[in-house]
């Protein structure tokens, strides 16, 4: 039996999202801006599980993207659904990257690679903060690894 290896294998945030008509441009298939809402759906729900909307709600402090570039693999049709997968690939002092697959159901395939790198921000001084220690144990916690320490 040949098996091939999920490409969300470890990816702690998979989210299934449905292609809809409207996401089709005039080239008949999906629009490039679709796929960046798509990893924002699955970026968003990985930065609730590790507590940056709470805190950004409770003490003034969250996230803001400071990069981000995207590789299109394969055009996506209607009707297809996608599988975006979100997950921490590096920590540093005041920002973290996150990575972002989106993989075609119908196709089986890989559609798109995403790289982005979130800043953790003070919003009443807008200024960059360090990325805090419960905000990095949150992510160590969900990946199921530990992560270098910046300057260690």
């Amino acid at each position: 039996m040949n098996e091939t290896r999920d490409p969300l294998d470890g990816y702690p945030i998979v989210l299934t999202l449905p292609v809809q008509w409207g996401d089709q441009d005039a080239f008949e298939h999906v629009n490039n801006t679709v796929y960046l809402r798509w990893c924002e759906t699955a970026r968003v729900e990985y930065l609730v599980r590790i507590g940056l909307f709470e805190r950004r709600n409770a003490a003034g402090i969250g996230p803001i993207m400071a990069n981000i570039t995207i590789d299109y693999k394969r055009p996506v049709t209607y009707p297809d659904s996608v599988r975006v997968g979100a997950r921490v690939t590096r920590i540093g002092n005041s920002s973290f990257h996150m990575e972002h697959l989106v993989v075609s159901e119908a196709m089986n395939a890989v559609a798109a690679a995403m790289d982005s790198v979130l800043v953790v921000v003070d919003y009443t001084r807008n200024k960059p903060v360090p990325v805090p220690a419960a905000v990095r144990g949150a992510i160590e916690q969900l990946e199921g690894r530990a992560f270098e320490t910046p300057g260690k």
